[in-house]
């Protein structure tokens, strides 16, 4: 499964781990839409086989507990659950 794009201001490289089903990912999702962000994301729940371990490996690399959602910003900050005022301020540094 390829990254799904969202259209948006360019604000960095901002990838999002989520879980189709969760609602904090929901949240963070659309957190990111309504400040009109360019972001891509991967839901690790709709993955299979070696790719899900890929991307799992990945997420662990940020994030040792692998819990969703995580968002990695630039590939040098990752913000880990739905924390709104985190995303707002690592959003506005990129300006």
């Amino acid at each position: 499964m390829d990254w799904i794009h969202v259209d948006g201001e360019h604000k960095g490289e901002i990838k999002l781990f989520a879980l189709s089903t969760c609602g904090w990912c929901r949240r963070t999702k659309a957190l990111l839409d309504k400040l009109g962000v360019e972001y891509e994301y991967k839901y690790v729940d709709l993955l299979a086989g070696a790719e899900r371990d890929e991307v799992l490996e990945e997420i662990g690399r940020w994030n040792p507990a692998r819990s969703l959602p995580t968002m990695v910003l630039n590939g040098d900050r990752c913000i880990i659950g739905y924390k709104p005022d985190k995303i707002k301020e690592a959003l506005s540094d990129g300006e």
